[in-house]
């Protein structure tokens, strides 16, 4: 059961991985473009002075803001995606972890069980 469980995580985390990597391909075609459109934006900026009425300057303070927030918040999310690809191997270095530590578990009940009868034979010892 414990191989069915784990093939079937392994399905959806594949199907996830898919869905994941598209989505990485499409972030990474508007990165591209994010060079050329920041370069529009300086040059615009700096040639002409575009009217916005005092009330909405505000406004723009706020959107730039925003914008900036964003940019950065999308940089993160890139850099998360883009580990996307480790996650097979992530998953199967869990499993040997997983594996190595049931040994682990097994071999620490022989011991306690050891010690135990070990210090019984102590305490007979030592009554005698």
């Amino acid at each position: 059961s414990r191989t069915i469980g784990s093939t079937l995580q392994f399905y959806f985390t594949g199907e996830k991985c898919e869905i994941l990597q598209d989505m990485s391909r499409h972030l990474e075609a508007i990165l591209k473009e994010k060079s050329a459109l920041s370069k529009r934006l300086i040059k615009h900026g700096c040639q002409e002075s575009l009217p916005i009425e005092a009330t909405f300057h505000n406004c723009i303070v706020e959107l730039l803001a925003e914008a900036v927030t964003f940019t950065e918040k999308l940089e993160s999310h890139l850099q998360s995606v883009r580990s996307i690809p480790q996650i097979p191997h992530m998953m199967n270095n869990m499993d040997t972890t997983l594996s190595k530590t049931e040994v682990l578990m097994i071999e620490l009940e022989k011991l306690t069980e050891q010690i135990l009868k070990w210090e019984e034979l102590q305490k007979k010892v030592y009554s005698n």
